[in-house]
């Protein structure tokens, strides 16, 4: 019982972190934060590798963030938010971005990042990860990345194209 509790307590934490820093990003000019790790962690009255952990899992490049870290006294970590720019090469970088194989995981995070973005609706992001994930499973562990991928790549020309 206290583990589940610890766990409730810890996701409740990453997500006032991860908002937190989603709010310093909306309010920055640049769309870039800098700030030291260890003052976050002071914030939040928790250990450095939470704050680690909200970035390693909530602040990747599949759901449109760059992270850099320098560790140390006078460390810091820098967030750059990235824009896809629907354009004649969007569906190139989707593609790309993609690639030929995708596991469930970053296809969320993608999925998260072209609804923030206002790419795909609300509806069409439930759409294309309940097709994702119920045709995915007929399929040998070993092919579901690439099966994945074929279909999200698909479906988002079908609905960005211009």
């Amino acid at each position: 019982m206290v583990r589940l509790l610890e766990g409730i307590i810890l996701s409740s934490l990453s997500d006032f972190i991860e908002k937190y820093l989603k709010q310093m990003l909306r309010e920055a000019a640049e769309g870039m934060i800098m700030i030291q790790r260890r003052e976050l962690a002071e914030m939040f009255e928790c250990a450095p590798s939470q704050i680690n952990y909200v970035l390693d899992t909530r602040f990747t490049p599949d759901r449109g963030y760059l992270v850099e870290t320098r560790r140390g006294g006078g460390g810091y970590i820098r967030i750059v938010r990235l824009s896809f720019r629907p354009g004649r090469d969007f569906l190139s970088v989707l593609d790309e971005t993609i690639g030929d194989e995708i596991t469930a995981r970053r296809a969320e995070g993608l999925l998260v990042r072209l609804e923030e973005e206002s790419i795909v609706t609300l509806d069409e992001y439930v759409f294309i990860k309940t097709v994702l994930d119920r045709e995915t499973r007929k399929f040998p562990d070993h092919y579901r990345d690439r099966v994945r991928a074929s279909l999200l790549k698909a479906m988002l020309a079908l609905l960005v194209r211009e």
